[in-house]
């Protein structure tokens, strides 16, 4: 008997505050209709998609047929589809969810850094290595394609700079460059580097370079025992093809010529160019060819000899890659059996330190 008593308490309460619900959406729906009128002078326009979505929104709690005036109802009936289309395109997106962005940067990163893998191979790796389940075609959504491809495929080639790293040993890169002299005369020097162990193997100049000549000086640069397999030059005219051919036939090289405007592709000789502009030529004017020569001389010995290069660990290209200090036995403190001493390199524009043992007291 009480339960049942609540029970009917509950539903007229519910009836209660439905009546006023519906009441305040009704006059609300009133009001959004008055008010459009009132802001349009008179004469109607078509609904704005937030009005419309207004209007849609008040009808679902209030008895909205009789009090629907300013259009038909099943113009409104119209909007609600509308609406609920829209719902459920927005809810049914199409297509699995994105990756995590770790792993879609990771997919990019595996693809740039290994230029010969595909996107089974990318795939296998994450499974395999990481963990991580990604299908191939998961992984081609995701692929960094190269732009100037326009059908979005990539020719699986290794980069230039990895090639140059696995036959260092035996490559032989060459430039010119142009040194003034004191009178203004243009004088044409030609560099011959060792990739492995970053050694001048040449330096020489000439006011008036030829191909016989360049000949010359690879006979005299390339004529040690240690056989290279490559050649790197660029595409000046004076490495005709007649000179490629007799380096072919004479030293058994191939030639790899860089492409058009890339000084990229010969960076070696062309870091070597700047470093022997921005130590000696930058600070000395030679005085005429000869003087050139001896300038060039000097500074190629300082620099195979008794200059630390970085790239070798660092380490000096005469010296191996582990050239260190034979007398010291600790690293903050100076021995005292042996002393410092400096040797000038072309007049004291650079200094060469080592040890050397003192005489007895």
């Amino acid at each position: 008997m009480v339960f049942a008593v609540l029970c009917d308490l509950a539903g007229f309460v519910l009836r209660v505050f439905r009546s006023r619900t519906c009441l305040t959406a009704e006059n609300l729906f009133l009001r959004k209709q008055l008010a459009f009128y009132q802001e349009h002078k008179v004469k109607p326009h078509p609904l704005t998609n937030a009005a419309r979505l207004t209007l849609v929104l008040w009808s679902r709690l209030c008895d909205w047929k009789g009090a629907l005036v300013i259009v038909k109802p099943d113009t409104l009936i119209g909007w609600h589809r509308k609406g609920f289309k829209l719902f459920w395109r927005w809810k049914s997106r199409p297509g699995r969810p994105a990756l995590r962005r770790e792993i879609r940067e990771l997919v990019v990163r595996m693809a740039r850094e290994n230029p010969t893998w595909g996107q089974m191979r990318v795939a296998a790796e994450l499974w395999l290595k990481l963990g991580i389940l990604v299908s191939p075609r998961t992984v081609r959504k995701y692929w960094p394609w190269e732009g100037d491809d326009p059908r979005g495929r990539r020719t699986s080639s290794q980069h230039w700079a990895t090639f140059v790293r696995n036959h260092a040993d035996a490559i032989v890169a060459c430039d010119f460059m142009v040194a003034v002299t004191a009178r203004f005369q243009l004088l044409y020097v030609l560099v011959i580097l060792e990739l492995g162990s970053r050694r001048i193997l040449h330096c020489n100049a000439t006011a008036h370079p030829t191909a016989d000549w360049t000949l010359q000086q690879f006979r005299e640069g390339l004529s040690g025992e240690k056989p290279y397999r490559f050649l790197i030059h660029d595409r000046d005219s004076i490495f005709s093809e007649e000179l490629d051919q007799e380096l072919t036939q004479s030293f058994g090289v191939k030639i790899l010529r860089t492409p058009p405007q890339a000084p990229t592709a010969n960076a070696f000789c062309e870091r070597l160019v700047g470093t022997m502009r921005r130590e000696c030529l930058d600070f000395v004017i030679p005085i005429n060819e000869r003087h050139l020569r001896r300038i060039l001389h000097e500074w190629v010995h300082h620099y195979n000899t008794g200059r630390p290069h970085s790239s070798l660990g660092p380490g000096i290209p005469e010296q191996g890659v582990n050239f260190a200090a034979r007398h010291s036995t600790h690293r903050e403190f100076l021995p005292k059996s042996v002393h410092v001493m400096s040797r000038s390199v072309l007049g004291g524009l650079h200094h060469e330190y080592g040890w050397e043992r003192t005489a007895a007291a």
